[in-house]
């Protein structure tokens, strides 16, 4: 057991990174084992999608919007000088559809749910609760890992959808409204290099980066150190990690994915 009372990191440098990892994916298969069992309270799953997707959603409105239309001024200002003016939503559609929208939405995600996550378990870890769960012969993962875990996975997508909406039409109402370019030619140009193949990769990347906020969220609380120390270090590692993480996968999903997706 990963998240045993004794367990601990015994291990630095790259053997100590490789053997959290080995971890974290224990961790998962006991995670996925579990939803596969049906082992779920609906009553945690409804709780934790409330948490995560709809108290998220005034930070994932402000992030996508406000890149939307940063992201229309600084093409619109690099395409003006060459009369390319029309295509300036064309670029926020598919940098938003395939890379921003879920990159930024799972950072946003990751810095306030994959904190609370951590603090949540790390403060139970701490205070002996997993403790008094084994006792009542419930399993942790079952109670704990599992409904974050699934809660992600649906809330997360979601929240990306929403921030690539609300960063197409931020887009959209700075070139028309406060750059003057023909709102017509902006839709239209929108509509004919945006295809669904980058609205698929995003919500496939929102998919994945769900699961490694919930597992390296729960690794952390669970496995955190003793006192307020452990805790607060464990939440922040979380954050840290989860990010870096994202940003790593992020590389090589796109490249898998564009490649997969141009083979079809």
């Amino acid at each position: 057991m990963i998240w045993g009372p004794m367990s601990k990191q015994t291990s630095g440098g790259i053997y100590g990174w490789v053997e959290g990892l080995g971890q974290v994916a224990i961790l998962a298969r006991e995670a996925f084992g579990s939803l596969c069992s049906r082992k779920l309270s609906w009553d945690d799953l409804m709780y934790q999608i409330y948490f995560i997707g709809w108290k998220s959603q005034s930070v994932v409105l402000v992030t996508g919007a406000f890149t939307g239309m940063v992201l229309a001024a600084q093409t619109y200002f690099q395409f003006h000088k060459v009369k390319m003016d029309t295509a300036t939503l064309a670029v926020v559609s598919v940098s938003m559809c395939s890379e921003l929208g879920p990159v930024l939405t799972a950072l946003m995600v990751a810095g306030r749910v994959g904190a609370a996550i951590a603090a949540e378990l790390g403060t139970m870890r701490v205070t002996e609760q997993i403790d008094a769960l084994r006792t009542l012969a419930t399993h942790p993962v079952d109670y704990l890992v599992v409904p974050r875990l699934l809660a992600l996975h649906i809330a997360l997508p979601l929240l990306t959808v929403e921030a690539i909406f609300v960063g197409i039409l931020a887009g959209y109402g700075v070139g028309t409204r406060l750059l003057g370019i023909d709102g017509v030619y902006l839709y239209a140009n929108m509509v004919k290099y945006t295809g669904g193949t980058d609205v698929l990769m995003g919500l496939i990347k929102a998919l994945i980066f769900g699961g490694i906020i919930a597992m390296v969220g729960c690794y952390k609380g669970l496995n955190c150190g003793e006192g307020a120390e452990g805790v607060g270090r464990a939440t922040t590692e979380a954050v840290v990690y989860s990010s870096i993480t994202i940003l790593i996968c992020n590389f090589f999903l796109t490249l898998s994915l564009t490649r997969l997706m141009n083979s079809l």
